[in-house]
């Protein structure tokens, strides 16, 4: 039975490394088809008036070079005349993003709610609880954005993106007063992927359709459907970075374990908008150096904003020994029970990042990671599932820096 307690967790680590897997690999062959099409769409030029491109309906054409061989990629305005025996879909790339990406949120998120997604100390949730508002947050995202989308609003692109962009900041505003931040955060990304899939499953890919259903019989294609599938296209292309920056976010307790964490997420966003806008408007024709300026100067405002403070010298203390016994023991208690040979923790087969503190070799070896996690930032214990105390983190704090500063 014991073995098999064991193996549980053990098992849903080498799941969470197989479909954490699945998802970076699906999600670079998304966003990269996204990137290419983007870019495909505003580097196209008009052919000639009265060509025989312009003829048979190609609004816009490029020549490529690639892998040692030429490409010569041709949009229509509406569809061409005829429809093509082979025609290829992008579509299940979005598809296998999401669906590996809500499996990693379960895995990782939902099976250990208590480790990761509770904080005590921001609201005293149930797991149950937890996992209602993480899938509660993905359902309304989606719903508002989307009657936004259908709204007189939608019009009017640059308002229409503010909006939006609000309404991204105020869950995040949310989920940090409700979530620890590392789940806050990691939500926010699941819930604009979740728009952005929702986009190919609800709008791009059932337009194409009908655009394709018309033409099969025999009638013109109604544009409406291409422009709606155009607009959605564009807002997926602009939640690209942000929904980046979040996914790898859960290395980087400076920012989810802030005072502001919703802030600082909101900035960085902004910053990944101002870029990628750069960037559309670069293939455009136009280059707009304020924009990636802008969004650069946000992330250094960000990083000095959140700076940690130089910490004050220990003064030496008259037994280190045992001070060390006491230290020790509140690893012991609070750290050991996940960062161990053998983790005691629930939902924890082997220890963190590889970190065990059994001894004090190991401890002394870990002691600037420790300072950093559990005194810098209190990003550890996590959640302070182990209720580590202000008390104890003093004490801890002041020998890790006297063993940082002999080390020296």
């Amino acid at each position: 039975m014991e073995v098999f307690a064991y193996l549980i967790p053990y098992g849903l680590e080498w799941l969470n490394l197989i479909v954490r897997w699945l998802h970076v690999i699906t999600g670079i062959a998304w966003i990269g088809a996204s990137f290419y099409f983007v870019w495909l769409d505003n580097s196209i030029r008009p052919p000639a008036p009265g060509s025989a491109l312009a003829k048979k309906g190609v609004s816009g054409e490029l020549w490529a070079v690639h892998g040692g061989g030429f490409y010569n990629p041709q949009k229509y305005l509406v569809a061409p005349a005829e429809l093509p025996k082979e025609l290829h879909w992008f579509k299940w790339e979005a598809y296998s993003t999401w669906l590996s990406g809500f499996a990693l949120l379960t895995i990782a998120y939902y099976f250990n709610a208590q480790a990761m997604m509770i904080d005590k100390s921001v609201a005293d949730l149930s797991s149950g609880q937890a996992i209602g508002i993480g899938i509660a947050t993905l359902v309304i995202g989606w719903t508002v954005y989307d009657l936004l989308c259908r709204s007189p609003l939608a019009r009017h692109e640059l308002w229409f993106g503010v909006v939006v962009f609000a309404l991204i900041v105020g869950a995040a505003y949310v989920l940090t007063h409700l979530l620890s931040g590392r789940a806050a955060y990691i939500h926010v990304g699941a819930m604009i992927g979740t728009i952005m899939v929702a986009n190919v499953l609800m709008l791009i890919i059932p337009g194409q359709r009908k655009m394709v259903e018309a033409m099969a019989a025999g009638k013109l294609p109604d544009p409406k459907h291409g422009l709606k599938a155009k607009q959605r296209s564009v807002h997926n292309n602009y939640f690209t970075l942000p929904v980046l920056f979040i996914m790898i976010s859960n290395h980087y307790a400076m920012t989810y374990r802030h005072d502001h964490a919703w802030l600082v997420l909101a900035l960085i966003m902004a910053a990944g908008v101002f870029i990628r806008h750069f960037f559309n408007l670069r293939h455009k024709g136009r280059v707009e150096w304020r924009y990636p300026v802008l969004g650069v100067a946000l992330l250094l405002a960000v990083a000095v904003a959140i700076a940690p403070k130089a910490p004050v010298a220990a003064a030496p203390v008259a037994d280190p020994a045992a001070q060390f016994t006491s230290v020790h023991a509140i690893i012991a208690q609070r750290c050991a029970t996940c960062h161990s040979a053998q983790p005691t923790q629930p939902g924890f087969a082997t220890a963190p990042a590889g970190m065990m503190l059994d001894n004090e070799t190991e401890i002394r070896q870990h002691a600037a990671q420790i300072y950093k996690q559990a005194i810098e930032l209190k990003a550890m214990p996590i959640g302070n599932l182990t209720n580590m105390t202000d008390a104890e983190r003093t004490e801890l704090g002041a020998w890790l820096q006297q063993t940082l500063q002999g080390a020296k």
